[in-house]
């Protein structure tokens, strides 16, 4: 089993840019695929990005292709995620999640993931 925590968040302008980071505990948090979601208000979880064990396959969604970087420190037990050239329509909760059983075909799929952290509010204003 592993706990998540979401940090990082916070309000910034157009353009700016974030790091989130999600912590975990647990000692084979290596061995998890971890996935970004977020969730606008009214609106469902959208898929922004996961990695794999072992950092070496990451995946994004379309639209944060180019502007998001996830990456992993297994030796810290953190997954980070590098948010630049940041828009309003990113404003969101934004929550990592894991899972140490997945499909490769599914790391996009919210409910393909286990474990959640509160998730942590990013604002964008113009």
């Amino acid at each position: 089993q592993v706990q998540l925590v979401e940090s990082g968040g916070g309000s910034v302008q157009v353009g700016d840019s974030l790091r989130l980071s999600c912590g975990a505990s647990g000692r084979t948090f290596s061995s998890y695929y971890v996935g970004w979601f977020r969730q606008a208000p009214g609106k469902e979880y959208e898929f922004v990005a996961a990695i794999n064990w072992n950092g070496l396959n990451t995946f994004y969604g379309d639209s944060v292709k180019g502007r998001f970087t996830v990456s992993r420190d297994n030796a810290k037990n953190v997954v980070y995620l590098r948010m630049n050239s940041l828009k309003p329509e990113d404003t969101a909760v934004y929550y990592c999640a894991a899972e140490d059983d997945i499909n490769m075909s599914d790391y996009d799929l919210a409910q393909e993931y286990d474990y959640w952290g509160q998730g942590t509010q990013v604002t964008v204003s113009s």
